[in-house]
């Protein structure tokens, strides 16, 4: 965990419209829990140009991890998710895309064999200038690194770190959690999610326009506003 004293002073600041976030109503009775490959590969036969969007990114969908007695299954091979009427299917793109991608409405997509249909009437989201922002899935590029779990996390994190600075996003306060594994034909993709606290706005727009880490259009390396840290232990607890 990095953890740094809290800082003084807010500049105002616009959030750039030039990137956001695109959410469709969907029809569902299910879909595979481990789906990122498969919704990925519907959405670019859909929308071939999403390759093209260096701001592309497809959320992953998400029911409620636990209520009325329902717990999320963690067997992706054989559980599945069952969408609410609440459940939105997201894209991140470039605002000049919208208009395109709204294109969407009406059709249903065919996600490993689950028909999804899309809705008309996409809401458009601006990016978020809150301090806190998660991100459930960011691909870790040393799963197996060092010789017990607080060594891969803490190799996990130094990267992170890196790539950040990288960005120009100073880390004040990190925090991974759950350890997520999607699968590919080509191989498993291991992930972890990730916290990022006490962010100036302008470094929160930068992470959501940039990204961090590889397969954003696989839900990888996106990142949205989150509660703050106690929320997020609690989850991964």
């Amino acid at each position: 965990m990095y953890w740094e004293e809290d800082k003084t002073g807010n500049t105002p600041f616009v959030v750039p419209d030039d990137v956001v976030d695109l959410a469709f109503r969907i029809r569902a009775r299910t879909l595979p829990l481990d789906h990122a490959h498969a919704l990925s590969e519907a959405l670019h036969a859909a929308l071939p140009w999403l390759a093209e969007d260096p701001a592309a990114g497809i959320h992953l969908i998400h029911g409620a991890e636990s209520g009325n007695g329902w717990y999320r299954p963690e067997d992706p091979d054989h559980e599945v998710l069952c969408p609410s009427r609440r459940t939105r299917l997201t894209l991140r793109l470039s605002a000049e895309r919208v208009r395109e991608a709204e294109a969407l409405g009406g059709r249903t997509l065919d996600v490993a064999g689950h028909s999804v249909g899309v809705e008309a009437g996409g809401e458009v989201k601006p990016l978020s200038s809150l301090p806190t922002l998660f991100a459930r899935y960011v691909v870790d590029p040393e799963p197996r690194a060092g010789d017990d779990e607080q060594a891969r996390e803490q190799a996990f994190l130094d990267w992170a770190v890196r790539e950040l600075r990288a960005l120009d996003v100073a880390v004040r306060k990190a925090l991974c959690g759950r350890v997520h594994v999607m699968r590919t034909p080509g191989g498993e993709v291991h992930t972890r999610s990730l916290m990022l606290a006490d962010l100036e706005p302008e470094e929160a727009v930068r992470l959501q326009r940039s990204g961090l880490g590889p397969r954003r259009r696989m839900g990888c390396g996106l990142f949205i506003p989150h509660k703050g840290i106690k929320a997020v232990k609690g989850e991964d607890e």
